[in-house]
């Protein structure tokens, strides 16, 4: 009896530490953490999800098709639905709702509400349609499908057309912290750059001797051509790294983000120079606004605005765009060119106005994007 006993014991252990081994247990007893299950070929009910390599590339007030099919084998008559949802992956890693569908249901969350639906060219396509792209959508997205028993999931970069731009406020250089960066960004049409979109920069000649504040909190800077002031002059070119610093004790400058514009930035003609108030007011009778920094890199940068007159910026800079170089118009390289904070009373320039587009406009240019994307779906079936 006792043998018989043992035999029986030693069995329900093994059997026991199996269980506890399981990898569904571990990923139940992990509270918090994502449960991602990657599903082989041989098992029932699988689903396999396939996400397009690489990155896809639209434009600020654009639309883009973020790819994503799924392979589903059920077994029965009457399968259970399957749920798609889609989610934002930010650094450090943590997931913001997108879109979610089950069965009939739809639902977008957030800012995305209203923007977001599925492709939906036959049963295995769960690609995700975006409208209205904006700065904040830039990043990596994930496509996870589920059935009843397990899920599987992919990623995708959604990347933007534009421009970086280095930026410190008029109270001088390295006086802000990460939030204060931030903000300033956002105030002329910008956002924190990333990494990947600063060495993308670097890679096109961006030179910057300061260092500034990147989305992820690092502080980095980029330099084509090496000089004793800027890190040595023997240390080879890159983009020179601080590492991730004190968000609130620590200050330096920015590094800006800004995409396509929603509007036109021009140079005023008028018969005189003119102080800050003349020139608000100036643009202001024409119904428009002083041009942010952003929006004047992005009209240098995506709408070749070339200009050798200095104009005052709604931050009170004064600046102005050169895209074809010529000696009198401030050297030999392409850029905006940057004579900082003047006397808002007593210095008088020229001005650089913002015209924002009309609801024709607009619509007009909804239109255009939605036949493209009937065109790229018609092509892709």
């Amino acid at each position: 009896m006792d043998r018989w006993f043992l035999i029986f014991f030693y069995q329900f252990c093994a059997l026991c530490l199996l269980v506890l081994l399981h990898p569904t247990h571990a990923a139940e007893t992990n509270k918090g953490q994502r449960k991602i299950v990657h599903v082989h070929e041989d098992e029932t009910g699988e689903v396999i999800v396939q996400t397009a390599p690489g990155i896809v590339t639209t434009h600020r007030g654009g639309s883009i098709i973020l790819p994503c099919r799924y392979h589903y084998e059920h077994s029965g008559e009457d399968p259970a639905p399957v749920r798609i949802k889609w989610s934002k992956i930010n650094d450090p890693p943590s997931f913001i709702d997108v879109f979610v569908a089950l069965g009939k249901e739809r639902r977008g969350f957030g800012s995305y509400k209203n923007r977001v639906s599925l492709q939906e060219h036959d049963p295995g396509d769960a690609s995700l349609i975006v409208h209205n792209i904006t700065l904040d959508d830039y990043g990596r997205y994930e496509c996870e499908v589920t059935n009843e028993l397990e899920d599987d999931t992919g990623t995708v970069k959604l990347d933007l057309e534009g421009v970086i731009f280095p930026y410190y406020p008029r109270m001088g250089r390295y006086k802000m912290n990460f939030h204060d960066a931030e903000q300033a960004c956002k105030q002329q049409d910008g956002i924190l750059a990333s990494y990947d979109q600063l060495h993308e920069a670097w890679l096109n000649g961006l030179d910057w001797c300061n260092a500034g504040w990147l989305h992820d909190g690092s502080v980095q800077y980029p330099i084509s051509k090496p000089r004793e002031e800027c890190g040595k002059k023997d240390n080879p070119t890159g983009v020179r790294n601080y590492g991730y610093r004190h968000k609130d004790d620590e200050r330096y400058d920015a590094f800006c983000f800004t995409s396509n514009l929603n509007g036109k930035v021009y140079f005023l003609k008028t018969f005189h120079k003119m102080s800050f108030p003349e020139a608000t007011r100036s643009c202001e009778k024409n119904g428009d606004t002083l041009a942010k920094v952003g929006q004047l890199y992005a009209a240098w940068k995506l709408q070749l605005l070339d200009k050798c007159e200095a104009g005052w910026l709604g931050d009170g800079s004064v600046r102005y765009p050169i895209v074809n170089p010529r000696q009198r118009c401030g050297g030999e390289e392409p850029g905006v060119r940057n004579l900082g904070f003047p006397s808002k009373k007593y210095k008088l320039f020229g001005v650089y106005c913002f015209k924002a587009k009309s609801k024709g406009e607009e619509n007009e240019e909804k239109e255009k994007i939605k036949d493209g994307i009937n065109r790229w779906k018609a092509n892709h079936v």
